[in-house]
């Protein structure tokens, strides 16, 4: 069996409800925790994390793996991966299809990678190699981009299949940053969509966006919009049951806000698995016509 285990509908663990969370009990099938949070031995985190662990699944995704970098892989930094997976037990492991940094700086960005051959080498080599360390497969999330390089005769899509073909890892399909950059770039995001090996999306990420008009910008400040929840709908046909979360980095809400809008998520991957909704609309390739779909309109 190529997938982990399907784990249902959950949340990214935030600060903010930690003490909610133990009080309440939430409707959340699992969670989702910021590594790089968690590495530093001891401390109030990570004795919140051991409770939680105790009720929930927990799964780990990272900012730090760099793996499009051409620095060395930080070895330092993988022993504290591993040794924090250890202890956690996550279900899967992720981290972003990126860079983050070089010579030794990092930039606290998730930076896009030329779609090369030559850049598909190097990064299928460096998953190989981490996930010889870590002794499991990895989830890649593809991240949302605003600049793309001139030479790039692959497409984004053709280029994260071809990784986890090569490399044999799973995908973190975040259908929002396909939404963000297929408006940045003009690509058909349904496009992108149908290009990615269903049997290697092991996880989806929801979350919403900040509308300028021309371009979208990634925030995950917002509540999920319409254009990505229709897209969402798209993906769990094609890829069938997936676990799916939400995501909020800002103006984190009260926990039974986030809540709601995960069962809006359940609701919606019934309606489609069971073919009770309608077929997904096309989602918009601009900013403006997209945030007329959000208001309603065609």
């Amino acid at each position: 069996m190529l997938r982990y285990p399907a784990l249902g509908f959950g949340l990214g663990l935030r600060v903010d409800h930690y003490e909610a969370i133990l009080a309440e009990s939430p409707r959340v099938d699992w969670f989702e925790v910021l590594t790089e949070n968690y590495l530093v031995p001891g401390g109030k985190p990570l004795g919140y994390l051991m409770r939680m662990r105790e009720r929930y699944p927990l799964v780990m995704h990272g900012v730090s793996l760099s793996i499009g970098s051409t620095a060395p892989l930080d070895r330092d930094y993988l022993r504290q991966l591993k040794a924090l997976a250890a202890r956690v037990e996550p279900a899967w492991i992720s981290d972003h299809l990126c860079w983050t940094g070089v010579a030794g700086r990092n930039t606290h960005d998730l930076l896009p990678l030329p779609y090369t051959e030559e850049a598909l080498a190097h990064v299928v080599e460096r998953v190989r190699m981490v996930q010889d360390v870590l002794g499991r497969r990895i989830l890649l999330e593809n991240v949302s981009s605003y600049v793309a390089f001139r030479d790039s005769p692959l497409t984004e899509w053709g280029f994260l299949a071809e990784i986890a073909a090569r490399a044999d890892c799973l995908i973190l399909l975040d259908v929002n940053n396909i939404y963000v950059s297929s408006v940045n770039h003009e690509f058909d995001p349904l496009e992108y969509l149908n290009a990615i090996p269903a049997e290697r999306v092991q996880q989806i990420h929801l979350a919403g966006h900040e509308n300028h008009g021309d371009y979208l910008i990634d925030t995950h400040d917002h509540p999920v919009p319409d254009p990505v929840w229709r897209l969402y709908a798209a993906a769990l046909e094609r890829c069938g049951a997936v676990s799916t979360m939400i995501e909020r980095d800002d103006h984190i809400p009260p926990l039974g806000e986030l809540v709601a809008e995960l069962e809006q998520a359940r609701a919606l991957a019934a309606r489609t698995l069971s073919g009770g909704g309608a077929g997904p609309q096309r989602p918009q390739t601009t900013a403006r016509r997209a945030e007329r779909l959000v208001a309603g309109g065609t």
